[in-house]
C-alpha cells in the first residue's frame, strides 16, 4: 500500500542521488571557439539571446553523435569566429576537461539532447526547458517537446514559462538577506519581531522561539502539512498570504534548531517578514528587487487569473500566455492537468520562468549578486550563500541560508534548490569553481530522475576522470548488517491526524544489506546502493555510482538515525508499530476475523447458539464490530485505489471515502474496549448447556485481542480522528 501512496510528496521537494554515466567512447566533435577563462564576460545590455537566432540554418541535421560546427551566435548583431578544435586538452586528471576550461558548445548540446531525449522517451516527459551558463556566457539554451499538446505548442526556452516549484524560494532567501544586510532584520533575532500579530509564532509549550535563521535552514520545528491547501486547482478558493499562514498554522514539533525538517511554511513565514518589514506585497518587492534589475522580464510570482480584492495582481497577459501546461501520464498518453495556484503560500514555490531568465538569474549568483551593472545583493549576502549554517558530515547539505549545497562528482560543490509542483519539477545548481551555472524544468509528474540528475551527469561527463562502477561492497559491512538494516521514518510529514496516517505510509524508507555488501536504501520503488566511506564506526557512505551520500548518527556502534545528501530531513529508527507491515498483518487478521464472525452467523450449529444474556449481548458488539472492519477497511481501499493521481488526493483531501472510514474504526475501536471488558464475564458463562463452547469462547477472545491491537495502532497512526483531515 506504500507504494501507492509514495506519489503524494513528490510535489514538494524532489530528492535523489545523482548517478553517474558512462564516457562517451566516439571521439570529440569540433566545437565552435570559446573565449579563454580568463576573459572578462561578454555582457549582453539587451537582455537574453532571442531563440529564434540560435537556431541553425535550414540544413540536413547531423547526427546527434557528430553535431555540426555552425558557430551559434551569442547576439543578434554578431556571431563569433569558428575556430576547429583538433582535440581535447589532456588534463593531468584524466579528466575530459581541466575546471577552468570551458564546455565546447557543440559538445554539450549533443550530450544534453542524448540525456534529455532519452530521459523523455523512457519516462513520459511532455516538455522540457534547459540552459547552461558559464564564464558570463549562455553555453547552451533550448527547449525540447511541447508546451501545450492542445493546441501544439513547442517549448521556446525564451518564452515559454515552466513553474520552477520551490526555486521560488531562492528568491525569497535573497530578498531576506538583502534586508539583513540593511540592518532592518537580524538573522539571530526571533521572527515574530518582523511579523503581524495575527500570524505570529505561538509556543506551543516550547521556550525556545523561532528565530530567523532557523527559517533559512528550516529547522523552525514545524511539522509538515500540506494535503488539502498547499496547492489549489480552483481560483475561488484562493486566499492572502496572511489568512493563509494564520489558517494553516502547523503544529511545532522540535525545539527550533534541533534538526532540519523542509518546511514550506517556514519559507512562507520569511515572505512575509520581508513584505511585513518593507512595507510592499511580496510580489512587488521581488518584482522591483530583484526581476527589474537582471533584466528577468519572463519571471513573475503572479498566476494567471481574474482581479480579485486582497490578492495579488495577476501575471501580466504578455507571460499568461506563454505558461506551460503540466501533465500526468497514463496509460492512454499525457493528461493535461489544471493549473496549480500557490500564490496564498507564494514565497514557498508559486514562480515561473524561462530557461533564459533562469540563465540570467544563475550568473547573477555566479557573480556574487551583480549581474550588467546592477547590484541586487551584496558581499554579506554572496558570502552566506556560500557559507553553510549547520556543521554536518561530509557530503550532507548544511543548508547556505536557504540556498541547498550539492556535492557534485569529482570534489565539486555547488548551490542553488530543486523545485517540485504537482505537475513540474526543475533544479538549479551553480558551481562556482567551474563558473558553471545549470537549470532544468520538465512540465510532467514524472521528470523527477531527470532533473535530479542532470546537473551531476553534465559535470561528471566534462570534469571527472572515468570511473569504474559500480563501487566494490564491503566484507565488514555484511559483518554489521544488524547495527543499519531497519526501518526508518523521515522528520518531514505530519504527525497527528488523517495526514499523519499518509506521512507514516509514504515517508519511510527500508535500510537492508545486500550479499555483496553495500548498503540498499529503499524508498517505494526506488532503491539506491551505497558502499561504506571510511571506517563504519564513523557511519558515512557514498553512492555505488555516483557522489551522493548519506551519513548515520551512531550510538554504541548502532546506527540510529541518518541523513540524505541533501539534509531536508532525518530518518529515525521506526519502533515496530510504525512500520507498514505491522499494519499491514494487522489489518489482514482484523479483516479474516471480521469475515470469519459474518461467516459464523450462517454456518454456526443450533448448539453453539445456547449463550448467557452476556454472551448475547457480546455476539450482537462482535457482529457489529465485524460490520465496521469490514466497512472501514472497505473505505479506507476505495481511497487508496484513487490515489495513482496525486493532484486529485491533494485537491480533494480529505476525501468522503476516508472520513467515513476513519469514523467506523473510531465506532469499532470503542465497541472494542467494551469486549474487553466484557471477557471475564463471558470466559465465566454459566451452565455447559447454557454458554457458548470453549471453542468459541476462544475465538471471540482471539477477535477481540486482534480488534484491539489493531485499534491501538491505528489509534497511534491517526486514523481515530475523523474530524483531523
Amino acid at each position: 500500500m506504500r507504494l501507492i501512496f509514495k506519489a503524494l510528496f513528490t510535489a514538494v521537494l524532489a530528492v535523489s542521488a545523482p548517478p553517474a554515466l558512462a564516457q562517451d567512447a566516439a571521439p570529440p566533435p569540433a566545437p565552435a571557439a570559446q573565449p579563454p577563462a580568463s576573459a572578462p564576460p561578454v555582457v549582453n545590455p539587451r537582455g537574453p539571446v532571442p531563440y529564434t537566432s540560435l537556431q541553425r540554418p535550414a540544413a540536413p541535421r547531423p547526427r546527434a553523435s557528430a553535431p555540426a560546427t555552425t558557430p551559434r551566435p551569442t547576439a543578434p548583431a554578431a556571431t563569433m569566429a569558428v575556430a576547429p578544435l583538433a582535440a581535447l586538452p589532456a588534463t593531468p586528471t584524466g579528466a575530459r576537461l581541466a575546471p577552468g576550461e570551458a564546455l565546447p558548445p557543440a559538445e554539450l548540446e549533443a550530450f544534453v539532447d542524448g540525456v534529455v531525449r532519452d530521459a523523455m522517451m523512457r519516462e513520459h516527459i511532455a516538455g522540457v526547458t534547459v540552459s547552461v551558463v558559464q564564464n558570463g556566457q549562455i553555453v547552451l539554451k533550448k527547449g525540447y517537446g511541447f508546451a501545450s499538446l492542445s493546441p501544439s505548442r513547442k517549448v521556446d526556452p525564451d518564452k515559454t514559462l515552466f513553474r520552477i516549484g520551490s526555486i521560488s524560494k531562492t528568491f525569497t532567501w535573497i530578498a531576506l538577506m538583502k534586508e539583513i544586510e540593511a540592518g532592518r532584520i537580524r538573522q539571530d533575532a526571533p521572527i515574530n519581531l518582523y511579523l503581524p500579530e495575527q500570524i505570529q509564532v505561538r509556543d506551543q509549550g516550547f521556550r525556545t522561539p523561532v528565530r530567523v535563521i532557523n527559517l533559512m535552514d528550516h529547522s523552525p520545528g514545524f511539522e509538515d502539512r500540506v494535503l488539502g491547501h498547499l496547492f489549489e486547482k480552483k481560483f475561488d478558493r484562493e486566499r492572502p498570504m496572511a489568512d493563509y499562514l494564520r489558517q494553516e498554522r502547523p503544529r511545532r514539533v522540535r525545539a527550533p534548531g534541533e534538526a532540519s525538517a523542509y518546511s514550506n511554511y517556514g519559507a512562507a513565514l520569511a515572505g512575509e517578514a520581508v513584505a511585513y518589514v518593507s512595507g510592499k506585497p511580496f510580489e512587488r518587492l521581488i518584482e522591483e528587487g530583484i526581476f527589474l534589475p537582471t533584466g528577468m522580464n519572463s519571471t513573475s510570482f503572479r498566476e494567471p487569473h481574474p482581479v480579485k480584492a486582497g490578492l495579488p495582481g495577476p501575471i501580466p497577459a504578455r507571460l499568461a500566455g506563454e505558461i506551460s501546461q503540466g501533465y500526468r501520464w497514463t496509460p492512454t498518453g499525457f493528461q493535461a492537468r489544471p493549473f496549480e495556484y500557490i500564490g496564498h503560500i507564494a514565497p514557498a514555490g508559486s514562480a515561473s520562468s524561462t530557461a533564459a531568465d533562469m540563465a540570467r538569474y544563475m550568473q547573477l549568483l555566479l557573480n556574487g549578486g551583480t549581474l550588467d551593472g546592477a547590484v541586487v545583493y551584496g558581499p554579506r549576502a554572496a558570502q552566506a550563500f556560500n557559507t553553510p549554517i549547520r556543521k554536518t558530515p561530509a557530503g550532507i547539505n548544511g543548508w547556505r541560508h536557504g540556498f541547498i549545497e550539492y556535492n557534485l562528482p569529482g570534489g565539486h560543490k555547488g548551490f542553488g534548490h530543486a523545485g517540485g509542483t504537482l505537475s513540474f519539477l526543475s533544479n538549479m545548481v551553480v558551481t562556482p569553481d567551474l563558473n558553471l551555472g545549470i537549470f532544468i524544468s520538465t512540465n510532467t509528474e514524472t521528470g523527477g530522475e531527470l532533473t535530479n540528475d542532470f546537473a551531476a551527469q553534465v559535470v561528471q561527463q566534462f570534469y571527472v576522470a572515468p570511473q569504474p562502477f559500480p563501487r566494490a561492497g564491503s566484507p565488514a559491512l555484511l559483518d554489521r548488517a544488524g547495527d543499519f538494516t531497519g526501518y526508518y521514518i523521515g522528520t518531514r510529514r505530519a504527525y497527528r491526524g488523517l495526514e499523519g496516517l499518509v506521512g507514516l505510509l509514504i515517508g519511510g524508507v527500508d535500510v537492508a544489506v545486500t550479499p555483496e555488501g553495500r548498503l540498499a536504501v529503499s524508498a517505494g520503488d526506488t532503491v539506491r546502493t551505497f558502499v561504506p566511506d571510511g571506517e563504519l564506526s564513523g557511519g558515512r557512505f557514498i553512492s555505488t555510482t555516483g557522489a551522493d551520500r548519506i551519513a548515520f548518527s551512531m550510538a554504541d556502534g548502532r546506527a540510529q538515525s541518518f541523513q540524505r545528501a541533501i539534509g531536508e530531513q532525518t530518518f529515525e529508527r521506526g519502533a515496530f508499530w510504525k512500520r507498514p507491515s505491522t499494519l499491514a498483518i494487522l489489518a489482514l487478521l482484523s479483516g479474516v476475523a471480521a469475515i470469519a464472525t459474518v461467516a459464523g452467523l450462517f454456518l454456526r450449529n443450533r448448539r453453539e447458539f445456547r449463550e448467557t444474556p452476556v454472551q448475547r449481548q457480546a455476539s450482537l458488539i462482535q457482529t457489529s464490530q465485524a460490520v465496521l472492519w469490514l466497512a472501514a477497511l472497505a473505505l479506507f481501499g476505495l481511497w487508496a485505489s484513487r490515489t495513482a493521481d496525486h493532484a486529485m488526493v491533494m485537491y480533494a483531501w480529505p476525501s468522503a471515502a476516508l472520513i467515513i472510514g476513519s469514523a467506523c474504526v473510531l465506532v469499532a475501536a470503542g465497541l472494542t474496549l467494551i469486549s474487553l471488558i466484557m471477557l471475564p464475564a463471558i470466559w465465566r458463562g454459566g451452565r455447559r448447556v447454557d454458554s457458548w463452547t470453549s471453542l468459541r469462547k476462544a475465538a471471540f477472545t482471539f477477535t477481540v485481542l486482534v480488534y484491539a491491537a489493531f485499534s491501538v495502532v491505528l489509534g497511534f497512526w491517526g486514523a481515530l480522528t475523523p474530524w483531523s483531515g
